[in-house]
């Protein structure tokens, strides 16, 4: 990006700014995706181009010409109306009124996200679109609602406090703490066992998980917690395979299906585990051979500019192909359900993080 005459603040600003960002310094897709330096320790984001060249004579691009222009005209309805919907509600009433253009929930979200998001370049919130509520929170954290009691997350189930879908409910919470961490965990089912064993009493830490691949709204709540408490390192535990990199590089970097919302989100998230330093305390029935898949998605991790700057991380995916395994969070519990809130608090005092 250029920066004639602006400080070094100034030019990451206009990085991270939506419409000042010209058409000619971003990129589009996967093929052709422009990085650009970020707020993070200097690591970079993801952009997307705000041009794209449809041609009449191709099938496929008059049929996304014509999703671009029903998915306006529906957001146009949202406004006009005040109403808002989930993207759930939004492919359905897609799929009602226009099923030949619309039918798989990729075709809407590619529509959403990199088409209409960067026509008008604002966010989806501001559009009247939800984002699906599926991530939780639990721990060392009081949540205030506008116009409701305060949620104490030390005192709720091991299922959490549900993310709302939300967007400008979650910007607008006011969230208080007096924990030392932030845990992003892959997935669900270690989120309530850690919630169970009171993991965050141990160690003074909110938790949070996106039950998998990280939703808007869990990315959302993760950034507004790194605003609220910038100090707090924010941790990941995550499978010991290319899908789990994969995740932490969302949160770290953004992806490229976000388009101009991506730098919105990003936060500085460090690996926890598992990692192969965690390997050795692993019996041989836990790790399960790579598959296809996980080799295509780790050789596109490796070649990746966003791991440029990240050797280690390079050096977690070489092991991965090297080894032909992957080993779950799961393995974890092989010296009992317990061993699992110890082993990870060990890490984290012992800061075995990168």
């Amino acid at each position: 990006m250029a920066c004639h005459g602006l400080t070094p603040f100034e030019s990451n600003e206009l990085s991270s700014t939506a419409d000042l960002v010209s058409p000619e310094e971003v990129r589009r897709n996967c093929s052709n995706v422009l990085m650009q330096r970020g707020l993070l320790q200097g690591d970079n984001i993801f952009l997307s181009h705000l041009d794209s060249t449809l041609s009449f004579t191709k099938s496929g691009s008059m049929k996304r010409y014509f999703r671009v222009w029903k998915m306006l005209e529906l957001c146009y309805q949202l406004l006009t109306l005040g109403k808002k919907a989930t993207q759930r509600e939004i492919f359905y009433r897609l799929l009602c009124d226009a099923s030949e253009y619309f039918q798989c929930q990729e075709q809407k979200a590619k529509t959403m996200h990199a088409d209409v998001v960067g026509i008008l370049k604002c966010s989806r919130y501001s559009l009247g679109i939800l984002a699906s509520a599926r991530g939780a929170i639990v721990g060392r954290l009081v949540i205030q609602e506008l116009n409701r009691e305060p949620v104490d997350c030390t005192k709720i189930g091991i299922n959490g406090y549900i993310i709302d879908g939300d967007l400008e409910l979650l910007q607008n919470l006011t969230l208080t703490s007096d924990a030392r961490y932030i845990l992003v965990i892959e997935k669900d089912a270690v989120f309530q066992r850690l919630s169970e064993d009171r993991f965050f009493q141990t160690i003074p830490s909110i938790l949070i998980t996106a039950k998998g691949y990280p939703d808007l709204a869990s990315r959302v709540m993760l950034h507004k917690l790194h605003r609220s408490f910038p100090l707090l390192p924010i941790l990941a535990l995550v499978d010991w395979n290319p899908c789990g990199l994969g995740i932490i590089c969302t949160y770290k970097f953004g992806s490229v299906g976000m388009g101009l919302e991506a730098p919105h989100y990003v936060c500085d998230v460090k690996w926890l585990g598992v990692s192969s330093e965690d390997l050795p305390r692993i019996t041989p029935e836990y790790f399960v051979e790579l598959s296809a898949r996980d080799r295509q998605l780790a050789k596109g991790l490796i070649s990746s500019a966003m791991l440029q700057n990240h050797p280690r991380y390079r050096e977690e995916l070489e092991r991965m192909i090297q080894a032909g395994k992957r080993v779950e969070i799961e393995a974890l519990y092989a010296h009992g359900y317990k061993s699992l809130s110890g082993y990870v608090a060990q890490k984290i005092v012992q800061m075995r993080y990168f």
